[in-house]
């Protein structure tokens, strides 16, 4: 039989397992499918909900004083129901079967309702302890998480209409954050606060107790409703409701600590887990009750997941598991005492750097000042667990028996000084700021000042509020007296990513959409440019002049570092653009007679016949990589799962295809299903980094269908990547030996290793043309066949820009299909009649069929002849 000691160690194994899970995901979470949800719900559903069936029950048993219907033995069925049940709806979700959702879903929902009758039964009579009723706020949150289970099952579903998913987000968090975490925490948050400063529980607590949970349960009660109802507007008043029941409780607390005897990290941590919930739980109502639609809600909630995720629900765990290991672990004062020290080693420290780097990750600062931030609180984090390793191994090491009475756990009285763990917390704190400024100092607005032009500073500031939205700055003038400071506040209000970049170098960082920056651009002494510098948009027309009045132009705007006197559309100075910024253009290093190297495999064009299975489920994962597109060529290629072009996907007329896009770049971007008809502002909709969406249609029509990304400048990004073919069979398709797959696409080549160069991409005239993504790639490793095989070459042209001309030297087409009908079958009505090319405009496609007679090699090329100069060509080895 396990003792109590082992028995904790072991349900509290579960909660280290799944916190180390969700660490591991951390570091990868942006190479693999559903990394932010998996990061989320390993903590929530895994760590924090573990742990709270694990001391919900040992408060229960506490506060009752009476053992749980089944003791142990039922207790740890239910958990290792719960975990099994949690496996279960974390593989079905990465794997997207929903079936494994629903079977995990319902069984973690059997156990909660499990857990809420076990406690209900333990109540049952009178209520022989003072704080019994506390268990009260574990039996309400049991019955949230079973509903906000629910709502995830249903979401998880690919059947379901985005729009009802849209808004059952929100109601989701609400039931399982506010009501399973929020209201058990707070319920324990009443009893443990008092416990472990040192102090008295006033006689009212009951009371307070009472009404916190009547205002708590009332208030998820509502959100939820207002949520399934679709009425935002009451959202807010519903988490005032909230809100209200997590002060009063506060109120009282604050009136605890002020007779606090002792302080720690425990304390440390509780208190300020609770502020961060407050604070979450009023950013919650107000972002979702100001949104204007539930898609732009369900975005903005992404902001909570720090505040709500670590600052409230990991922080909370940390800070209870440090005070009540030592209580469980067992082995008398000293071995308690011994635990204590060790999991309250840098205990100020860890409390300071993890609740202020949280704010800083908040702040507007530079994308690599959030994530070496993340890293740093993440450290602090994981920290805890060796330290709990080391509290088990001390009580093993303290003394028994009388030996044991030697020492006492009486916490000293005496004042601890923390200024040393400040100093090194913020010495933390100001280097991992430092090294992300030092990585991306444009983002943070600390490049060159502007310069002045030798005037004096008039000591006064011009501000300007600005706005970004369709493309265009509003001003796109600022006239500024020469002398003074001028101060733009700048406010995204488009549907992508923007930044403002004056000449000088000074920037507001990348702005997702409805984010602010204000930049400071000095004293104005001259006329200066400014501009978007996100790929194109500032061939577009996203420019913007500063221009300085009141006196002799000091200087034009040449003068300025990188500066255009034609507002802003001068390409050389624009990183990826013309060249010069990083480096001349690649172009002038292509050699298509030298070899790619030894152990060169080209892009397997082989078409795989289509799957049995009615709807494919699939992710496409938008990635920023450098790839060779010829010998000596590599570009930073904008692509879906790190290929351009991006998979083939293939089906029958009738199915359906479920694609959830994936943004891991660092840009907004989109996509556009050719082979789908449905209304695009939703499923074409602008993606900013981070963001996933779902993507719907059904196959009603056969062809080979363009997918690309929809994004301003859309030529840009298909240029630079962001292409692919889906391939929907005819239903009379007859049989062949072989088939394969050609996409044509065009490179406008940046310097090596940077993106498109889009000046070029205007012109029309690519430095490569290539099938599949690699200049001549089939020269180096030719596509192979048997002489006498039928063979079905599908063709593509993605463009942005160029036609093709397919055609394969020395073979004869009898059959050719394009745009979705037969030009050609079988020789036609004469029987004999034959095809040379397939001719193709941008985003058209089709088929050819032959049969090759003989071995040998037969050159396919686009028969435009420049343009299989540029690497649209290919060879076919035909074998006997």
């Amino acid at each position: 039989m396990l003792t109590r000691r082992r028995w904790y160690l072991l349900m509290n194994g579960l909660v280290a397992g799944w916190l180390v899970a969700a660490g591991v995901i951390v570091f990868v979470h942006r190479f693999i499918a559903s990394g932010t949800w998996l990061m989320v719900h390993l903590l929530l559903l895994g760590a924090v909900t573990t742990a709270i069936l694990i001391w919900s029950q040992h408060f229960a048993d506490s506060l009752l004083r009476r053992p749980a219907p089944g003791g142990r033995v039922f207790h740890g069925i239910r958990l290792l129901g719960h975990t099994v049940g949690a496996v279960l709806v974390v593989v079905g979700i990465v794997t997207g079967w929903w079936p494994l959702v629903l079977a995990g879903g319902s069984l973690v929902g059997v156990v909660v309702l499990a857990h809420a009758t076990s406690l209900s039964l333990q109540m049952r009579g009178r209520l022989p302890a003072r704080f019994a009723p506390l268990v009260r706020f574990y039996i309400a949150a049991a019955v949230f998480l079973v509903v906000g289970v629910t709502l995830g099952i249903i979401m998880a579903n690919t059947t379901l209409p985005a729009a009802v998913h849209d808004r059952l987000f929100p109601a989701h968090i609400g039931f399982n954050l506010l009501g399973w975490v929020g209201v058990t925490v707070v319920g324990t948050f009443i009893l443990l606060w008092p416990t472990v400063l040192g102090a008295r529980a006033s006689d009212a607590t009951n009371g307070t107790a009472r009404s916190a949970l009547v205002l708590m349960c009332g208030g998820v009660l509502l959100y939820g409703a207002f949520c399934l109802a679709d009425l935002r507007a009451g959202i807010a008043a519903a988490m005032v409701v909230y809100v209200a029941g997590i002060v009063i409780v506060l109120v009282e607390a604050t009136a605890q600590a002020r007779k606090a005897t002792r302080s720690s990290f425990a304390a440390w941590s509780l208190a300020a887990a609770m502020v961060w919930f407050v604070v979450s739980s009023l950013g919650l109502g107000i972002l979702v009750a100001t949104a204007p639609t539930w898609a732009v809600a369900d975005d903005r909630l992404a902001w909570l997941v720090g505040p709500l995720a670590v600052g409230f629900a990991a922080q909370i765990l940390l800070g209870a598991l440090s005070y009540l290991l030592p209580v469980v672990l067992g082995g008398g004062p000293e071995a308690a005492r011994r635990s204590a020290i060790e999991l309250n080693r840098g205990g100020m420290f860890r409390a300071v750097v993890l609740n202020l780097g949280i704010v800083i990750y908040l702040l507007p600062t530079s994308s690599l000042v959030r994530v070496v931030m993340s890293f740093l609180v993440f450290a602090v984090l994981v920290s805890f667990l060796p330290l709990a390793v080391r509290a088990v191994l001390a009580t093993r090491k303290a003394p028994s028996g009388a030996d044991a009475m030697v020492r006492t756990d009486a916490p000293s009285t005496a004042p601890k000084r923390h200024s040393g763990s400040l100093v090194v917390a913020a010495g933390a704190l100001i280097l991992a700021m430092t090294l992300g400024v030092t990585l991306d100092p444009a983002a943070t607005g600390l490049s060159i000042g502007v310069p002045t032009g030798g005037v004096a500073a008039t000591g006064q500031t011009t501000t300007v509020k600005m706005v970004m939205k369709d493309m265009r700055f509003s001003p796109s003038t600022v006239r500024v007296p020469i002398g003074n400071k001028l101060v733009i506040k700048v406010t995204n209000i488009d549907n992508q990513i923007h930044d403002l970049t004056l000449a000088t170098g000074v920037t507001s960082g990348r702005l997702s959409p409805g984010k602010s920056a204000t930049v400071d651009a000095g004293v104005i002494g001259t006329n200066i440019d400014g501009w978007c510098s996100v790929a194109g948009h500032r061939l577009l027309g996203m420019v913007m002049n500063i221009v300085a009045t009141g006196g002799p132009a000091s200087a034009d705007a040449s003068k300025a570092k990188g500066s255009g006197s034609n507002g802003g559309h001068k390409m050389a100075n624009m990183p990826g653009m013309g060249g010069t910024a990083d480096g001349p253009s690649a172009a002038k290093d292509i050699d298509l007679q030298k070899s790619p190297g030894k152990g060169f495999v080209a892009r397997d064009a082989t078409l795989l016949p289509a799957t049995s299975a009615t709807v494919h489920k699939l992710t496409l994962t938008v990635s920023d990589v450098q790839r060779a597109v010829a010998p000596g060529i590599i570009q930073d290629l904008w692509t879906y799962n790190g290929t351009a072009p991006g998979p083939t996907l293939h089906g029958k007329v009738g199915d359906i295809f479920d694609v959830t896009l994936v943004n891991d770049g660092n840009m907004s971007h989109s996509i556009d299903f050719h082979a789908g008809t449905l209304s695009p502002n939703v499923p074409m909709r602008e993606l900013a980094p981070g963001k996933s969406l779902e993507y719907k249609f059904t196959a009603t029509r056969s062809g080979i269908w363009l997918y690309h990304c929809a994004t301003m400048p859309m030529s840009l990004h298909i240029a630079n990547g962001m292409y692919g073919a889906v391939i929907i069979d005819p239903p009379d398709l007859t049989p062949v030996s072989k088939e394969f797959v050609l996409v044509q696409g065009e490179y406008y080549l940046g310097a090596q290793k940077a993106i498109a160069d889009y000046s070029r991409v205007q012109t029309e005239m690519p430095d490569l043309v290539t099938f599949n993504g690699y200049a001549n790639q089939y020269r180096y490793d030719p596509i192979t066949v048997k002489a006498g095989e039928k063979v079905r070459i599908w063709v593509m042209d993605a463009g942005p820009n160029r036609p093709s001309s397919f055609h394969i030297v020395g073979g004869q087409f009898d059959t050719v299909f394009f745009e979705g009908d037969y030009l050609l079958r079988n020789g036609g009505s004469t029987g004999t009649g034959g095809s040379q090319t397939l001719a193709l405009q941008p985003a058209q496609g089709g088929f050819v069929e032959l049969t090759f007679p003989e071995p040998g090699d037969y050159s396919f090329i686009s028969h435009i002849m420049s343009d299989a100069e540029k690497g649209a060509s290919g060879i076919i080895h035909v074998t006997r």
